[in-house]
């Protein structure tokens, strides 16, 4: 069985694109309060029936769920199961999580997989058109615009990642509207739709974007809080094609976690959260279960990855 992507929200699931990818699974008690128990069976059907689990968690996740989360990890003693928590939208997380499900039915490993997670994020162009951006904490508001923002019918487009932008647009259809700076790459457009009446997504961004393609889903419960307004229109732009997806994950040079031992790319292990040692301390750094000599004789030294080790360092 392919590694499991798990989401703490069903409205985070995004339909496949085709019936090869697996489904995501949902923490139905992630989010539920005196739900430990719960949350524990969750996780360990999904060990049982996948070996491995990337959890993938937005950032606007109550701490005290997150906390919950790696209580379950610790008691399950489980050094397979990863918890990210991404600072994407909750559109651009859905995004991902679909982006993950399809490399799963790849050759990747487990810890390239949940690696794999922060350098897809920098792929995805996620932001939204607000209604107002005065209680907007996620990308930075200068003082201008947040006076802006109390008149009424004001319109702001904003971009989270992978550069925070932000722009008021135009009262009059007519005026000249100003852009977001997009992607370089082909993407498909993905559109949430929430307490705002606009079409600027669809009619401005989308055809200066040169979109590949336009696609509308339901606006995740998390979007108001991420975004703290319910007057908006979120949207995602990310690359659709797996094999596009696949040659971006696989050019990146793997590396060994010398705490848990798993491969990874990019600078830090997706399920111990241990950092990518220096180049020369990696070289000075025998793998886990290396075999010493001892007097002539053969013995099996033990690394970080027999201790299974469940709590990053």
């Amino acid at each position: 069985m392919p590694t499991a992507i798990a989401v703490t929200s069903a409205d985070l699931v995004l339909p496949p694109p085709d019936r090869q990818t697996p489904n995501a699974a949902v923490l139905q008690q992630a989010s539920r309060e005196h739900t430990l128990e719960r949350t524990l069976a969750e996780l360990q059907v999904l060990l049982d029936q996948h070996g491995y689990v990337v959890v993938l968690c937005p950032a606007s996740l109550p701490d005290r769920t997150l906390h919950r989360l790696h209580t379950a990890r610790s008691l399950l003693e489980s050094d397979r199961i990863a918890l990210l928590r991404v600072d994407l939208p909750p559109l651009g997380l859905a995004v991902l999580a679909l982006q993950l499900r399809q490399l799963a039915l790849c050759d990747f490993s487990p810890g390239v997989l949940a690696s794999a997670a922060r350098l897809l994020s920098h792929y995805i162009y996620a932001g939204a058109v607000l209604g107002s951006v005065a209680k907007l904490d996620r990308v930075p508001v200068s003082l201008t615009s947040h006076a802006k923002s109390w008149v009424p019918g004001s319109q702001f487009a904003v971009l989270a990642t992978p550069t925070p932008q932000l722009v008021k647009l135009g009262s009059n259809a007519a005026q000249e509207q100003p852009l977001l700076e997009g992607p370089g790459f082909g993407t498909q457009l993905l559109i949430a739709r929430g307490r705002l009446n606009d079409d600027w997504v669809t009619a401005r961004l989308a055809p200066a974007w040169r979109v590949q393609g336009v696609a509308e889903a339901p606006l995740p419960a998390e979007s108001e809080r991420w975004w703290a307004t319910g007057k908006l229109v979120e949207f995602a732009a990310a690359i659709p094609d797996i094999t596009m997806l696949y040659q971006l994950v696989s050019s990146v040079k793997r590396e060994d976690c010398h705490w848990c031992g798993l491969d990874l790319i990019g600078d830090r292990c997706g399920f111990c959260a241990a950092p990518l040692l220096p180049r020369e301390q990696r070289a000075r750094t025998q793998p886990a279960g290396r075999e010493l000599a001892d007097g002539g004789a053969k013995v099996l030294a033990p690394g970080p990855a027999q201790s299974r080790r469940a709590i990053g360092p």
